[in-house]
């Protein structure tokens, strides 16, 4: 669908005056410090795994976009991605294009106000012409994680959480009815204590995907943000968000005028935990699980977790 691109438009007259963040940084002076060697080294590895394992190309569909976020003030587009940062990604984006008003701390932003969708536009609410724009003028930039780190953050988050009645109604009860020997009747009715390896059964069930497209909380990074699609500017690293974050607020100039919030790390899900919830988990399943989230851990450079046991 996207296949025509359009003129480059100048846009706002402000923007031919000042460098865009994408001329910063492909023609701008490298910066002193190994960042920029390091995001280069991502980029040419996601190209080489996308060239590698991706299938035939196919073309974009507004569909495709909805999970990336314009700033139009700043020449941005940003993929989120859930348990990836992404509520305090948004609240930066809500300061940078003015929906905080004069807020100009992201954390006093409620988190639930983050993600009212008429809060941000979604690149899928552009015409075709000023998508190709976008895309092709805009620094384009996501942020990634391992991805069970990522799934068990996900469904600690979701299932073990008692204010998440909405998820456990959801799910939790779909989970408990297809994937739980004799539930109990209240098991039935509130989905509230869906186990990990139930979780697993879930999401390795070919009849899970068949029925409806996987929550954005467990959805694969490449489903949601189209990789091999989209060329990436940036692919910042969960691992390291905070020199990543740092590096894109610098690339666009903004630095100065806003700042990533900082997060405790008290109740972060790290590997030695995944680890733990793994435990229980066959080969079998391991394997199983593994192959769904394997594009995920090749194009983005994760290697096998070590406490997996299928090889």
């Amino acid at each position: 669908m996207f296949a025509a691109l359009e003129p480059v438009s100048e846009g706002r007259s402000e923007r031919k005056s000042r460098r865009s963040p994408l001329q910063t940084l492909y023609d701008g002076d490298p910066m002193e410090s190994g960042v920029q060697v390091i995001h280069q080294g991502r980029r040419e590895v996601l190209e080489d795994a996308c060239r590698s394992y991706s299938r035939k190309r196919r073309v974009l569909i507004p569909d495709d976009l909805k999970h990336i976020i314009v700033d139009d003030q700043h020449s941005l587009l940003y993929c989120y991605v859930p348990k990836v940062a992404c509520t305090n990604w948004k609240r930066v984006l809500m300061v940078l294009t003015g929906a905080a008003g004069s807020q100009r701390d992201p954390l006093a932003i409620p988190a639930n106000e983050a993600h009212v969708p008429k809060n941000l536009r979604t690149l899928s609410e552009y015409s075709t012409a000023q998508i190709n724009q976008r895309l092709r003028s805009y620094l384009k930039f996501v942020f990634v994680r391992e991805p069970f780190e990522r799934l068990v953050s996900a469904y600690r988050n979701k299932f073990t959480r008692s204010y998440n009645t909405a998820f456990h109604k959801r799910y939790g009860t779909k989970i408990v009815k297809r994937h739980r020997m004799d539930p109990q009747p209240e098991a039935l009715e509130r989905g509230n204590d869906v186990s990990f390896e139930e979780f697993v059964y879930y999401l390795v069930d070919p009849a899970t995907q068949r029925e409806e497209p996987f929550n954005e909380h467990w959805e694969r990074v490449h489903s949601l943000c189209h990789p091999c699609l989209i060329h990436y500017d940036v692919v910042g690293k969960y691992e390291t968000l905070e020199q990543d974050s740092r590096y894109v607020l610098q690339l666009a100039g903004v630095e100065d005028q806003v700042s990533f919030p900082t997060s405790s790390k008290s109740t972060r899900t790290t590997g030695d935990m995944a680890a733990q919830f793994f435990h229980n988990i066959s080969p079998f399943y391991q394997k199983r699980l593994y192959n769904l989230y394997r594009m995920d851990f090749l194009l983005f450079n994760y290697s096998v977790p070590e406490y997996l046991n299928f090889r």
